[in-house]
């Protein structure tokens, strides 16, 4: 037998022989014609769907609670500033009660040095 060498275009036609052959091999094989197929694929979206709803209320959750920090941290901020207020105001007024007592003392020390002059006055006219 002569050394037989295949042309290009025999060539050809066994590359697209094969081709064919996978493409049908392909398609035999496909999950989707095999059965419970639609199922599977039913289950897997349900269990997608449930996932998200999972991370959204994760997400929510999260928002929630960081809504409720900032909230105690506020009110903490609040609280700080009524107390440290109310202690200004105490010390406030416990300073004008001490001014009033100096005031009071002071005068009091002034109507008896008044007294005690008035006396010895009185005393030296006699």
């Amino acid at each position: 037998m002569k050394n037989h060498e295949l042309s290009f275009a025999d060539r050809l036609g066994a590359a697209a022989k094969a081709k064919q052959t996978q493409l049908k091999k392909a398609k035999a094989n496909n999950p989707a014609n095999k059965p419970g197929f639609a199922e599977r694929q039913a289950a897997r979206r349900a269990v997608s769907i449930a996932r998200e709803v999972r991370l959204k209320d994760r997400k929510a959750a999260k928002e929630a609670d960081k809504i409720r920090i900032v909230e105690e941290e506020e009110a903490k901020r609040l609280a700080k500033e009524i107390a440290f207020k109310a202690e200004q105001e105490r010390l406030e007024v416990e300073a004008v009660k001490k001014i009033e007592a100096e005031e009071a003392h002071a005068a009091e020390r002034k109507a008896e040095r008044d007294r005690r002059y008035a006396a010895r006055k009185s005393r030296k006219r006699k």
